[in-house]
């Protein structure tokens, strides 16, 4: 199956690399080349009405499946920890239907946002100060590895 590696970076780089999902928690946002190989750029905007971003520590997925319906190439896949897995095209009905589905949940979700006076985290992440309770229960889970590979 294919893979791609994650990269983490601040700065969205000029040129993006074959087989390398890019993400940018500052921009929030994913970035790739499309696995089909046609070379186009994929961006996925990270939001609550766009795609959703899940770090176990080791591998990456993202959210829904990512379908590159404005390419030629129309290609539709899933990332899930790291691999691709290809699914089926989807046809004019089906894009358009998708379309309508994606606005009318972002107008959902923003007439929600107003109704309530929701406000959404608009500060890059790296501002956020710890407090001294998550550096305490972080403090927790870390431990020592011995040289056998035994937990201290």
């Amino acid at each position: 199956m294919e893979t791609l590696q994650h990269k983490f970076v601040d700065i969205i780089p000029e040129y993006l690399e074959n087989g390398i999902l890019y993400i940018s928690i500052p921009r929030r946002t994913a970035l790739h080349k499309c696995v089909c190989g046609c070379g186009n750029e994929v961006i996925t905007p990270l939001s609550p009405t766009d795609w959703e971003l899940t770090f176990n520590g080791t591998s990456v997925s993202l959210h829904p499946s990512i379908g590159n319906w404005s390419f030629k190439c129309k290609s539709h896949y899933f990332i899930t920890e790291n691999r691709i897995k290809h699914s089926e095209k989807w046809g004019e009905r089906e894009i358009d239907n998708n379309r309508k589905r994606d606005k009318n949940r972002k107008d959902q979700f923003y007439k929600k946002v107003e109704e309530n006076k929701v406000k959404t985290i608009t500060e890059p992440i790296a501002a956020i100060k710890p407090v001294s309770k998550w550096k305490k229960f972080l403090s927790f889970w870390s431990v020592n590895i011995t040289k056998k590979g035994g937990i201290e």
